[in-house]
């Protein structure tokens, strides 16, 4: 693996002196494969049908995900394992020049041991702090054992794709090579901010301002930092999850709108005032940039994701130490919003600096070209599959 001089451009965005490959301007079979798929709704979900949709413009894309296999339930809504029988042969049949293993959960595995057993290059991404999350909620396994799995599984990877350099340096800290930074870009043509007298039509009835989450109510979203501060006006929560029963419980005063999707998940973004994000476990938080683009300012905490998507001198953003509350933070953005009339334009000018033309271009850079040795599936997959 060639290992290329990375940096932070003055502008906050990522310049490499030289592509590990040369760009992909033909036409490829591009395969994707991930274990997060609908009806999950998260930022990995988000990404990955942007992705998909960009992509498509150009490339032919085939898809391995859960709702292509058998399932197996799990603890969390909507997520189920999918049981990869027939990986290979679907592989194998659709002959991509181009294989991105996206997750590490069952198809990812199946996938990585097929490509590695053929001897076929690909790329993953980390995306999720899976060690951390089976631990917040099962106590197993210990976070170290889960970060040895990962650590085995993206080793085989001809590069792995993470969203900042916060978390490239993190996971290097923590023994993963091949690390190629890979941003997120955000739907500037679907979130976009409201005219200031049609910000009431949604919820007419609430005290302002509002301050917005978006994204799984679950523990390690760290929501009671958030729910728990004293601020004026309404708290808003879109999204669902094992916490959320709980949370209404405890914060009655809260509005719980449940999971929102397309044009009404966009117009809340474009309703609210100030956008919450008390996450310390997410790997970037697409829903920052979503908010931007809806016009919001962002209250975060100082850790991987918020540091690398807020830049501290764009005005945009107000971020807390870690340990700290956002109450401060919150409320820093609020007076914002009431005393700059032009910060909406500017948090919006700010998302558009995340573009998912840039983000496409930068993965097919790093997808190596698999050649294929006959125009038949191999035999050793015809054996397993018949």
């Amino acid at each position: 693996m060639i290992h290329l001089p990375v940096s932070i451009g003055p502008e906050g965005g990522y310049s490499e002196a030289v592509p590990l490959h040369p760009p992909v301007t033909a036409v490829s079979r591009i395969l994707i494969v991930s274990d997060a798929w609908e009806p999950q709704v998260n930022g990995v979900v988000t990404t990955l049908k942007s992705l998909v949709r960009y992509l498509r413009r150009q490339h032919t894309v085939e898809l391995l995900t859960p709702d292509q296999f058998g399932q197996i339930p799990t603890f969390y809504p909507h997520l189920h394992l999918a049981v990869p029988y027939g990986v290979e042969a679907r592989i194998a049949s659709f002959r991509p020049d181009r294989i991105f293993i996206a997750t590490e959960g069952p198809l990812g595995l199946a996938a990585r041991w097929y490509c590695v057993r053929e001897g076929i290059p690909f790329v993953t991404s980390y995306t999720t702090r899976w060690p951390e999350y089976f631990h917040a909620h099962l106590k197993f396994p210990p976070v170290s054992l889960g970060y040895r799995y990962m650590r085995w599984f993206h080793a085989a990877s001809q590069a792995t794709m993470v969203a900042t350099p916060s978390l490239r340096d993190e996971l290097s800290s923590r023994g993963f090579g091949n690390l190629v930074l890979w941003s997120r870009g955000v739907d500037l043509d679907r979130f976009r901010p409201l005219p200031a007298d049609e910000k009431n039509r949604l919820f007419p009835a609430l005290p302002r301002p509002f301050y917005l989450y978006v994204g799984r109510v679950s523990q390690e979203k760290n929501l009671d930092a958030f729910l728990s501060l004293d601020l004026p006006g309404t708290k808003i929560v879109v999204g669902d999850g094992p916490y959320r029963e709980e949370l209404m419980r405890r914060y009655p005063g809260a509005v719980f709108t449940g999971s929102r999707r397309g044009a009404e998940l966009a117009l809340t973004y474009a309703s609210c005032d100030v956008f919450v994000f008390p996450s310390v476990t997410d790997t970037f938080g697409l829903v920052m940039l979503e908010a931007l683009a809806s016009g919001l300012p962002v209250a975060a905490f100082d850790v991987t994701g918020p540091r690398d998507v807020i830049r501290p001198d764009a005005g945009v953003g107000f971020l807390a130490p870690p340990g700290a509350d956002l109450r401060i933070q919150a409320l820093q953005a609020w007076d914002a919003v009431r005393n700059d009339p032009s910060l909406s334009a500017a948090c919006r000018r700010y998302a558009a600096d995340f573009s998912w033309d840039a983000g496409v271009s930068r993965l097919l850079e790093h997808l190596p070209l698999i050649e294929w040795e006959a125009d038949t599936i191999p035999l050793s997959c015809l054996e397993r599959t018949a």
